[in-house]
């Protein structure tokens, strides 16, 4: 099957079809014979995947009993064999019979799928300060995919920056289990704290007024002069609220991004003031 996303890779056009384009856009390279049943279901779910990512990587088909030299210069030591070419040269492989999503799940790893192209966009609208672009670009992705999330976190912190504090608290009590859970686990206790500013307590300790002061300052998004406040809590009283100003800053570098100036300015003051 040929055409410009499936191609037929042999001896002759390797150089051109894998090696060269692979410089443009990743190759995949579907090692397969005629004998072999599981290398037809294999190829059949590359082909439907080349179709499906519609120009995002291209699927180079190689028969191997046909074309020893290319099968023993590359290893191929069982089949189905799948191997990614980017920039000319080898950054992958998958060896054997995997499922359909297992071959998937291999191939997002070199190729972006079209919610990664968003994901994108909306994190630099977030950088941007572009919150309602943000908001709506998460949302148009977990319309296609509820749990995503890397996009539920992107969508939270868009709503915390926007002041929607219960909204984007729903979204992180119930965030699903992923490597993004982390990340949104740190930024419960500061979208609590700034949920329930206007109508905290007084435990009548002379840091409550520096410390609702700093919540506000973040609602007004004055992010140094409130994490000054924060830092200056933590210098007298390490145990002020159980330690909820500690956990407000770490949120807060979350919500900013671990590359944020702020958060690199004020990380290592806070480990100074902690120990």
């Amino acid at each position: 099957m040929d055409g410009s996303n499936i191609v037929t890779a042999d001896d002759t056009n390797f150089e051109f079809q894998v090696l060269e384009y692979s410089q443009l856009l990743p190759v995949v390279v579907d090692f397969w014979s005629n004998w072999c049943l599981d290398c037809r279901r294999t190829s059949e779910t590359l082909e439907s995947l080349a179709e499906q990512y519609a120009g995002r990587f291209r699927l180079a088909q190689v028969e191997v009993d046909k074309n020893p030299r290319l099968t023993k210069g590359y290893q191929v030591r069982t089949i189905p064999t799948i191997k990614t070419f980017v920039n000319g040269g080898v950054t992958g492989q998958l060896e054997g019979v995997h499922t359909n999503l297992q071959i998937e799940e291999y191939l997002k790893r070199f190729v972006p799928g079209p919610e990664r192209l968003l994901l994108e966009k909306a994190a630099s609208y977030l950088k941007d300060r572009q919150f309602i672009s943000a908001e709506e670009t998460c949302l148009e992705i977990l319309e296609e995919d509820p749990d995503n999330p890397a996009a539920r976190l992107l969508l939270a912190k868009s709503l915390l920056w926007q002041g929607e504090y219960l909204e984007a608290l729903t979204i992180l009590h119930h965030f699903p289990a992923s490597r993004e859970f982390q990340a949104a686990e740190k930024l419960v206790p500061l979208a609590e704290q700034l949920r329930a500013a206007s109508s905290l307590e007084s435990s009548g300790n002379p840091l409550d007024a520096i410390y609702t002061r700093a919540l506000g300052l973040i609602e007004n998004e004055q992010i140094p002069a409130a994490l000054d406040g924060l830092l200056e809590i933590l210098k007298r009283d390490k145990k002020y609220r159980a330690g909820m100003p500690h956990k407000v800053v770490l949120g807060l570098f979350e919500l900013l991004g671990e590359d944020h100036p702020l958060t690199e300015e004020y990380r290592p003051l806070l480990a100074n003031t902690l120990f």
